[in-house]
């Protein structure tokens, strides 16, 4: 008799702010994943340290182009107690598009 497990839940991809509203999103979403938007869940002046938070709780994956995030302790800091899992693209001189394209392989929606 085997036992089966039922396969994971597809992750919930949070851009932050850094990634504007639209262009990422809409690729994600277009390459079936789920979604959401920092505004459409936050103010725009919401700290780091609050929404991490809070999007860590919900077990949402982080998408992220702030560069800085590195060189910042307390968000450092505020990633690490969240336990947000996060990617943080880096790249530079790139397009939304471009930055869309990326974040739709890295995530495996292509």
């Amino acid at each position: 008799m085997s036992s089966r497990q039922p396969p994971p839940e597809a992750p919930v991809f949070f851009l932050d702010r850094s990634l504007g509203k639209f262009i990422v999103a809409e690729a994600l979403r277009g390459a079936g994943a789920e979604v959401r938007v920092h505004d459409d869940h936050f103010p725009p002046g919401a700290l780091d340290e609050t929404w991490l938070a809070e999007v860590g709780e919900k077990g949402w994956v982080v998408l992220t182009q702030d560069r800085k995030i590195r060189y910042r302790q307390i968000e450092l800091d505020a990633l690490r107690r969240a336990r947000v899992a996060a990617f943080v693209f880096t790249g530079a001189n790139l397009r939304g598009e471009e930055v869309a394209q990326v974040f739709v392989r890295i995530t495996g929606n292509s």
